[in-house]
């Protein structure tokens, strides 16, 4: 009987080591100053397990007075580069007169289609959230209820790429204000609620998405969803300067596109969104469509229709580096603009095809 008292004893003084950090911090902050003096002075640390790198977070493991004791320390290098797919296609070895960062690029005259600028232009790419593009032509063009109430559900939530999102489940919007957030904050819930309350569902909004492309002649472009967060959503650059036509005829999506911010209701309470697009913002531009995207595979994308002395041009960069690299490029397109006759714009990277839109 003493044995077996003797084991019981063992065995939750063993349970009790499992203490979480958290709880050994709350009692080494509720003690005495003077008796945490002296309980570190006697305390021996023993390493049990090497750091273990999960992500960004480092894993330590030790035991503190014979209990173990788990800590995370969040790593400050910084993580290794990501292989776009235009990288791993050799795109990133293109040069241009403009020293672009984007290794896609097309800069089109709106009104007569005139090829300005064009460097791999043909070349189909993932476009990421310059999908969601298509997706409020899509459903502008379906003559949809927009005051209808639409809910985010479980099968909105993206569980490929685990983004965040503001719309919790179960939060009620209007069609127009999934619209207007789906473009102008990349709303990824808000894109996928319009796809699946799409009649059919998301396969035939899918669908509908597809033969779009195929009507406006996008013959390098194809959609899997209608948010961007597939890899398998891919366009050329000439292929999106035609969305773009097809879409700027849209006043909804113009005005939405190009709002600097915005506030909408959800479940009856009022949440404020903001665009994606700094640029919309600058007394500097004139913008009347765009949308940015990001994805790895896809690097930094912009599509987007301006007025640059006096000239509407649309502009397409695709897989570009850094945060700032795809409104720097457009900064770049624009100057080179500026500083040129229009009879003089119309320059390429010397390896790009001739350009033939049949727009």
């Amino acid at each position: 009987m003493v044995k077996l008292a003797l084991s019981a004893v063992i065995s939750l003084m063993f349970a009790a080591a499992g203490l979480t950090t958290a709880s050994l911090a709350h009692a080494e902050t509720a003690a005495p100053k003077k008796a945490q003096v002296k309980k570190a002075k006697a305390r021996h640390t023993v390493r049990l397990a090497s750091p273990r790198v999960e992500g960004r977070v480092v894993k330590r493991i030790s035991r503190v007075n014979g209990r173990h004791k788990v800590s995370y320390q969040r790593m400050v290098t910084a993580a290794p580069a990501f292989a776009t797919m235009g990288d791993l296609a050799g795109l990133s070895a293109t040069r241009d007169p403009l020293d672009l960062k984007s290794n896609v690029a097309l800069v089109l005259d709106q009104d007569n289609s005139e090829v300005l600028f064009e460097k791999n232009s043909n070349i189909a790419l993932p476009i990421a959230s310059i999908t969601k593009m298509m997706t409020g032509l899509v459903v502008v063009e379906a003559n949809q209820d927009m005051d209808e109430m639409l809910t985010v559900t479980d099968d909105d939530v993206d569980r490929a790429k685990f983004s965040s999102s503001r719309l919790r489940v179960g939060a009620q919007l209007t069609r127009a204000n999934m619209l207007h957030i789906a473009l102008m904050s990349s709303e990824n819930r808000a894109a996928s609620a319009l796809g699946r309350n799409y009649p059919g569902g998301k396969p035939a909004f899918v669908e509908a998405m597809n033969a779009k492309a195929r009507e406006l002649g996008m013959t390098d472009t194809h959609y899997v969803d209608s948010s961007g967060l597939s890899k398998m959503n891919v366009a050329s650059a000439r292929d999106l300067a035609k969305l773009a036509m097809a879409a700027y005829q849209q006043p909804m999506l113009r005005q939405f596109s190009t709002d600097v911010n915005a506030i909408v209701e959800a479940n009856g309470r009022p949440m404020q969104f903001g665009t994606t697009n700094r640029l919309v913002a600058s007394p500097d531009w004139s913008i009347g469509l765009q949308k940015t995207g990001f994805i790895n595979e896809a690097g930094r994308c912009l599509l987007m229709q301006a007025v640059i002395e006096g000239r509407s041009v649309i502009m397409v960069f695709l897989d570009s580096k850094g945060t700032q690299s795809r409104v720097a490029d457009a900064g770049r397109i624009r100057k080179w603009i500026e500083a040129l006759k229009p009879a003089a714009l119309n320059i390429g990277s010397g390896s790009a095809p001739a350009y033939s839109t049949g727009m």
